[in-house]
Parts: structure tokens; C-alpha cells; sequence
């Protein structure tokens, strides 16, 4: 059936198209909600935006990661900006508003939120420590009174946590990052923390220190372990938990390092490292728009250019008793010690950032001429200067010591990097050198770049048990932003290639984000409608969440996009109230059953605005 039924947002569906769903009738009485609907499966959906609360806080994340009760109608809310928990009451979902806001002060003085995660009138809270390298905690709330019930510790920067799904076990993610000037390196790991009704039975840590002696085996496998003087425990961050339908198996986003975790529940212990490979941006179908200053919208393939896939938010679900899992690709670069200008003199031990322009990588006076500017000097301490392969990248202009063309601004030149991989090495991992001329030389100063890696991937993939991919998007969804058929605001209004790859904390920023990661694909999640399932994910740049139907692992499809970023033309900043929602970074899921409407609903966290916003899943059924 078309997908273009869509109506404006704000009007509900008549559900009764089908004889079978009057709920939307009541909503003005969140008192009373409607009996559930039977458990039907809808011919499409579409989103439309009920409500919003605003912390009336701008750009400091004040609304990132949600969590709903639906026995008392509330919303728990990670306000990042004041280390805490919003609690919203969602009785009215046209009118979401505060009830209190929960600290952690008495787990630890300056403890902040992480994350947090609902099941069954528990919230578990992760709690980073004043100190973000020492050990933080894991906490259980009492969602009717708000009370703390008990509490762990577990390993350094919990960064998200999640319930089995047969309420057994909670899973902590301690992402274990190093200290800003990367002096403190605390190893990455997964607490494995068993319940017992509301209280904590024992608490577990699956580490990785048994791969500690499998360094370079995995480096060459593709997994990324490069951090300064790391060892592999150390060097693996635990971003993002999914779990397998029967409890048994976790899968943990290791994202700076491109890869999964395999985790085996029951026994506490990290199985394998995962690595999840590299998306060629040379194939057809597989484009990026490459510059943010171009001043026009260009997707197009660039051999030689490599994607990270690098997923922040990742879920697991079921088709015919195998396990898949769906990764949102955003990318992100490991960028220790940026403010310091110490480090940007040449004070290697003052942090470690691996992004650098591509022109600024290639150029043919070498890296001495960025040294107090934006030259890491990890990489000046590792040669003079860069060379693109001619080879490769001649079809850009590059040829023996010079880069040619391919540095331009309306090329490659503004698309920001990795400089840590893609250059030559020799057999046992040293860099192969150059002159300045592109000549094989040991006593050279150059190194070369035989593949460029780009942070992220565009895209939003689906991966077997042994992340083996099954389908990736491609360029659908910069495609998308690019085509006449997509439209923003809750009322679908605005033409999205007017604002193409906008940045989410500026006004009239067309193409802002080309340069670095389009739209950004950060926060994912999942829902069963009857006998369908579909994935939701939010776009952190250009905001907003796409819908894909991923009933079929193999052919997904897309269903519908909604962003109620309503203004994008002025400072979002001097006009936050009017600006609508920015930067979505967490989201979740809330089936018909649970909702205070009896509609199926999507609860986002938007960073950036410090907006939580709710939408309703709107069901088509046939005939």
C-alpha cells in the first residue's frame, strides 16, 4: 500500500477504518484510557508529534535518555546538564510536565546520570563519579515512591544499562573512558549484576583482560585498539547493550573501536571481539556528501574513502528463532584533550585526538605548518607529512607527492578523518615512509594513505549473531534528506533539502554536517506491531526519527520520517521556545498496552533543545 496517507501531525488516525481501534476517541481523558486493542498487525504507520515538555535549556543536554512507567504515567528523563533525572508526568501526552527532580547525591558527592532503564516499577540508574575514571555505581528506584532501594558499584563511566528480558539480570555498560589528557586509562567492562525482586543478589564484571594477548591478532582482524600506551582492556569502550530474546546473550557496542562484544550472560564472560568491517563509500549506492561549503547538495561515491561504522545505540530482535542486530552508525572520534593548547604545541602527553581535515592531512609542506593549530602531535611525531596513493586517488587529481585536486574544498578537502588508519605499513605494522616526491624511501618523511576512514556510516545496519551484515541502508538516508518527498515539522511543511545536513544547534545551516557525518544516526529502537517490527532512528544532526519496517532482515524498507524541529532559520538559542526539537538522542518504545491512550508511542530525548518529545505511532490497517 502507498505510504503517502500520512496526514498532518496533531490528527489522529481514524483506526476505525479497520472496525478495531477507537482509542484515539479518548484521549482527552487520560484518566480513563481506552482497553487495549487487540493485537493487530497494521498494513503501514506514521508518526505524529502529541506533545513536548522544555527544560527551557539550550545545548547543554538536558534531555538525553528516556525511560517510561507505564503503571504511573511517568517519564524518567537523564538531564545531563544538572547530573539528574527529570520525572515527568505523562498522564496528559499533549502536556507532559515536571513532577520532581531525582539526584544521586547521596550514592556519591558530584555523582551525575548516565542512563537509565524501566522494568516492572524498577528504574535502574547508571552513576558516573565525580571522577569519571573511578568506579561508578548502578542504582535501583522504587518508580512509586521515588525511594533508593539498593545500590553497586561497578566499573568506571557506566554509560548505559539495560534488563535482561526475563528480568533476571541487569547489564551495566562501563565505557571506561581515559581522563581528558589521556594519563588515567580505565579498562572497559560489563557488569553483570543479578536481581532478585527489587534488590541486588551479586554483581559480576565481564572484562576483557583474557584479550589483552590477542592485540595484534585482533588489529588485524579490523577491530581499532590504537589509544596511547593501551592495553586491550583498557583500549575497548562498552558503549551499548542489546540482548537476545531468551537472556542469554548480550552484544556490546564497542564504538571508537568499530566493533561488538559478545557476551555470555550466565557466566559473566566476554566470548569474542567482533569486528564489524568498513563501508566502501566507492560502490554505487554507498555516496556521502563530502563538504560542508559546496553550497549544494552532492552525494556521490569517492573510491578509495571508507566508512566507520562506529554504532553508538544498538537493539536485538527475533525472526524465526535466529537473533539480529540493528546498529545506528553514527561515528565518533576519540578527541582527548582538544581545549589544551599545550597539547596542540606539541605535548604529546597532554591527550590524543585522531580527526584532522583531509586537506590539512594531505598538503604538500607537511603537517609542521598546522603545529599550534589543529596538527596532533601523534602524527607529526609519526612523519613530516602525507601523500594520497595516486593510484587510488588519481581520479581526484593526485599523482607522486602531490594530492592534486582531491584536497579542494568542493572535493575531499573538508571531509574530517581518521589519520590513525589507512596508511601504508610493512609487515610488522610499521609505517612504510616516503620522500617528499612519493618515492619509496626508508629514510623518507612521508607516509603514505592508501584508504581514507571517515567516521561513521550514514546508515543504520542490521548484523547476524557474529556480525556478519545482512543489510545495510546505503545512502538512504541522506538520499532521502535530499528528495522532494521528505518534509519536516509536525505538520510536514518545510521542504528537508532547504536544510539538508543542518546542524542541530545552529539556525540556516544547510550542509553544515556534510563534512563530518550527515545526518548523524545516533538513538535506535524497536517495536512489534502485531506480527511486524519496525525500527526507529533518531537522526542526531538533521534531527527527527526515520522509520524503517525490518520485519524481513533482509529487505527492510522505509515506512516514514518526523522532525518537529520547527524553525530553521533562527538562533535556536535566542528562540528555544519556538525552535521545536533538536538533537534526538535517546529513544523509546512504548507499546499500545502500557500507553496512557492505548495508542503505541515513541519517546525521544532531544539533547540540544532539552526537549522530550512524544509521538504516536499512528496504525493503517486494511480493509
Amino acid at each position: 500500500m502507498n505510504n503517502k496517507w500520512i496526514i498532518a501531525a496533531g490528527t489522529a488516525l481514524a483506526l476505525g477504518l479497520a472496525g478495531c481501534n477507537s482509542g484515539s476517541s479518548n484521549r482527552s481523558n487520560p484518566e480513563e484510557p481506552p482497553a487495549p486493542a487487540p493485537e493487530l498487525t497494521p498494513e503501514s504507520i506514521s508518526l505524529s508529534f502529541l506533545g513536548r515538555y522544555s527544560s527551557g535549556i539550550f545545548g547543554q543536554s538536558a534531555a538525553e535518555i528516556p525511560a517510561f512507567d507505564p503503571i504511573n504515567r511517568q517519564i524518567f528523563v537523564v538531564n545531563a546538564q544538572n547530573g539528574a533525572i527529570d520525572v515527568l508526568d505523562a498522564s496528559d501526552l499533549s502536556n507532559p510536565s515536571l513532577i520532581q527532580t531525582l539526584t544521586m547525591e547521596t550514592i556519591a558527592p558530584g555523582a551525575v546520570v548516565n542512563s537509565v532503564a524501566y522494568r516492572d516499577g524498577l528504574l535502574a540508574v547508571a552513576v558516573e563519579a565525580a571522577n569519571k575514571t573511578d568506579n561508578g555505581y548502578a542504582v535501583l528506584v522504587d518508580t512509586n515512591d521515588l525511594s533508593i532501594l539498593d545500590h553497586t558499584q561497578v566499573g568506571a563511566q557506566p554509560d548505559m544499562l539495560t534488563f535482561t528480558p526475563d528480568g533476571r539480570y541487569l547489564l551495566v555498560a562501563n565505557e571506561g573512558e581515559p581522563s581528558d589528557d589521556y594519563s588515567v586509562d580505565p579498562e572497559g567492562s560489563v557488569s553483570v549484576i543479578e536481581l532478585d525482586g527489587q534488590q541486588i543478589v551479586s554483581v559480576r564484571t565481564a572484562g576483557f583482560q583474557a584479550f589483552n594477548d590477542q592485540k595484534q591478532a585482533l588489529i588485524d582482524q579490523g577491530v581499532r585498539i590504537f589509544g596511547p600506551n593501551a592495553s586491550v582492556a583498557q583500549d575497548l569502550e562498552p558503549e551499548y547493550i542489546a540482548v537476545s530474546a531468551d537472556s542469554l546473550t548480550a552484544w556490546v557496542a564497542l564504538q571508537e573501536n568499530n566493533a561488538l562484544a559478545k557476551l555470555d550472560i550466565a557466566s559473566a564472560t566476554i566470548t569474542d571481539v567482533l569486528p564489524l568491517g568498513y563501508k566502501d563509500h566507492g560502490l554505487d549506492g554507498n555516496g556521502i556528501d563530502a563538504s560542508d561549503t559546496d553550497g549544494v547538495i552532492d552525494i556521490r561515491t569517492w573510491p578509495g574513502v571508507v566508512g566507520m561504522y562506529h554504532p553508538d545505540s544498538i537493539a536485538a530482535y527475533s525472526v524465526d528463532g535466529a537473533t539480529y542486530i540493528v546498529t545506528a552508525n553514527e561515528g565518533d572520534a576519540r578527541a582527548w584533550g582538544e581545549t589544551n593548547q599545550a597539547y596542540w604545541d606539541g605535548d604529546a602527553s597532554q591527550g590524543f585526538v585522531e580527526e584532522i581535515r583531509l586537506k590539512h592531512l594531505v598538503h604538500r609542506s607537511g603537517f609542521a605548518r598546522r603545529v599550534g593549530d589543529d596538527m596532533p602531535p601523534h602524527l607529526h611525531a609519526l612523519a613530516a607529512g602525507a601523500l594520497l596513493n595516486p593510484e587510488v586517488f588519481g581520479y581526484c587529481g593526485a599523482s607522486a607527492g602531490e594530492p592534486g585536486d582531491c584536497r579542494e574544498d568542493d572535493l575531499l578537502g573538508r571531509l574530517t578523518v581518521s589519520w590513525v588508519d589507512g596508511y601504508r605499513k610493512d609487515a610488522s605494522g610499521n609505517p612504510v615512509m616516503f620522500d617528499s616526491n612519493g618515492n619509496p624511501d626508508p629514510a623518507g618523511d612521508r607516509i603514505m594513505y592508501d584508504q581514507i576512514y571517515a567516521f561513521g556510516a550514514r546508515s543504520f545496519s542490521i548484523w547476524d549473531e557474529n556480525a556478519n551484515l545482512i543489510w545495510d541502508s546505503a545512502d538512504q538516508f541522506e538520499q532521502f534528506l535530499a528528495s522532494d518527498e521528505c518534509r519536516t515539522g509536525a505538520l510536514r511543511d518545510t521542504p528537508c533539502r532547504d536544510y539538508f545536513n543542518s546542524n542541530h544547534s545552529a539556525g540556516d545551516s544547510f550542509d553544515n554536517r556534510s563534512d563530518n557525518k550527515g545526518p548523524e544516526p545516533e538513538g535506535v529502537a524497536i517495536g512489534k506491531l502485531g506480527e511486524k517490527t519496525y525500527a526507529f532512528i533518531g537522526l542526531e544532526r538533521m534531527g527527527g526519527v526515520i522509520v524503517y519496517d525490518i520485519s524481513s532482515p533482509q529487505a527492510p524498507h522505509f515506512v516514514d520520517y518526523l522532525n518537529t524541529r520547527e524553525d530553521w532559520v533562527s538562533d535556536p538559542q535566542t528562540n528555544l521556545a519556538n525552535v521545536g526539537d533538536l538533537g534526538a538522542e535517546g529513544l523509546v518504545f512504548v507499546a499500545a498496552n502500557d500507553s496512557p491512550n492505548g495508542e503505541p508511542l515513541l519517546i525521544i530525548g532531544n539533547e540540544v533543545s532539552g526537549t522530550t518529545a512524544i509521538y504516536q505511532i499512528d496504525q493503517l490497517f486494511a480493509d
